[in-house]
């Protein structure tokens, strides 16, 4: 009999591992995807500005003088200021259902499903925020609980307002609950502070604002992958616009939706890599004076985002998959389907999907009634929504993100305990979350 030639051999394995390795069983691409700034062609650079004393408004000194949207070539801080398009509520009037879940180290599972009637001031977008005058409401946000049980009908109305340097309150906030039959309004939220039962901060949940931080482009990335699916949930079911529900298969899931023209031929988002550092003089004390945003390099959409403590250590990854769920805003519409939350130091891992997207014009009866403390006292829902979305048992909640520590070695320090090292590395082998010894 004749042996096989073993290079043959050596080439069948590497060719089926390669197509047939799980994308969660490894935190490495056989293939670099990211360039530092040095190594980007000329072609690529032309796309951007690095100059660092550009001219500046001259009624908004900490604006760039020239009109938003910007044309490129494109400085590190106008992208900064595209990327505030895209907070995590999106920026547009609407109603939308967000199903919310946290899984603690323990593997307690908290679920939580909200309606959100969302109304801005005209214009409305980001231009709406940065044409307002400091102190200025520019946004409320209705929100009334639907689940669990306990928690139907409570309620809360934030009205966010535009801020400067001397004018810093980002947010009124008025609470309601039916078991106490009272509106209380609460103490202004600090930035820093997490949501009940949730990794995520007050920022991260209103979003930040470009011009309380200077911004460097460190690279560019491929990203193929954000939200991690787990082996036992191969299907994700969401809300049509005509109220019937689909089963979506999660492999069918891009980043950027079924409608961004800008995919690589292998499926990837290009983006540029910025960094975001406070100001001392605007944030003098930020609880994350360091952030690392991965954004899609024609609308700059953040998809991931590392937020990094005084220290230098890692505090939170956020990621996100998009979609465009307001076309007549064009590159503006996208909005994040899920987002994900996570926090390495505690290990608490939250998500939040927006389903049943539904576009609102409030008339300004909608707007005296719907978004005033008073409203909340009826305890009427007047846009009634449901979704299928959330995640039902621990063991079918995302995997934790990928580390990627091979990517900006330089830029990035990542540690992590060995308990919590242990669970990851259980985490990929099993291809979904474990949970060992009474420990997740």
């Amino acid at each position: 009999m004749r042996r096989a030639d073993p290079r043959l051999v050596v080439s069948l394995l590497a060719t089926l591992l390669v197509f047939h390795t799980p994308t969660w069983a490894d935190d490495t691409q056989a293939e670099r995807s990211w360039r530092l700034l040095s190594e980007l062609t000329p072609e690529e650079r032309q796309r951007l500005d690095f100059s660092t004393d550009t001219p500046r408004d001259a009624t908004i000194p900490y604006m760039p003088a020239e009109p938003y949207p910007f044309e490129p070539p494109y400085t590190p801080e106008e992208i900064g200021f595209r990327s505030m398009e895209f907070p995590h509520m999106p920026r547009w009037n609407c109603v939308q259902i967000e199903d919310s879940g946290t899984l603690t180290p323990t593997g307690y599972l908290f679920i939580n499903q909200i309606i959100v009637l969302i109304q801005y001031d005209e214009p409305a977008g980001l231009m709406g925020q940065i044409l307002a005058k400091p102190g200025d409401i520019f946004s409320r946000w209705l929100s009334q609980d639907i689940a669990p049980p306990e928690n139907h009908g409570n309620q809360l109305l934030f009205a966010t307002y535009r801020t400067d340097k001397e004018l810093t309150k980002k947010a009124d906030m008025f609470g309601y609950s039916p078991t106490l039959r009272r509106v209380r309004r609460f103490p202004q939220p600090r930035r820093q502070d997490k949501f009940p039962n949730q990794p995520v901060a007050y920022d991260d949940f209103l979003g930040r604002d470009a011009w309380e931080f200077s911004w460097r482009v460190i690279g560019t990335d491929v990203l193929y992958e954000t939200a991690r699916f787990p082996t036992t949930r191969q299907f994700m079911t969401l809300r049509a616009k005509d109220g019937t529900f689909t089963d979506v298969p999660v492999a069918d899931l891009k980043l950027m939706g079924r409608d961004y023209p800008y995919y690589t031929e292998d499926g990837g988002v290009r983006t540029y890599v910025m960094e975001a550092t406070a100001k001392q003089d605007w944030l003098p004390t930020y609880y994350a004076p360091r952030i690392l945003y991965w954004v899609d390099q024609e609308y700059f959409y953040p998809l991931r985002i590392e937020a990094y403590g005084p220290d230098g250590e890692l505090v939170l990854i956020e990621e996100r998959l998009a979609e465009l769920m307001n076309p007549d805003l064009k590159e503006r519409g996208y909005h994040n389907l899920l987002a994900l939350w996570w926090d390495p130091q505690q290990d608490f891992y939250s998500y939040g999907v927006h389903d049943a997207m539904d576009l609102r014009e409030w008339s300004q009866a909608d707007k005296d009634v719907f978004f005033n403390p008073d409203f909340m006292r009826r305890g009427w829902f007047p846009v009634p929504l449901k979704t299928q979305a959330g995640v039902s048992t621990p063991e079918e909640f995302y995997l934790r993100p990928h580390l990627y520590r091979d990517k900006f070695p330089t830029e990035r320090t990542i540690r992590l305990s060995d308990a919590l090292e242990a669970r990851i590395r259980a985490q990929n082998e099993a291809g979904h979350i474990v949970f060992i010894g009474g420990e997740n």
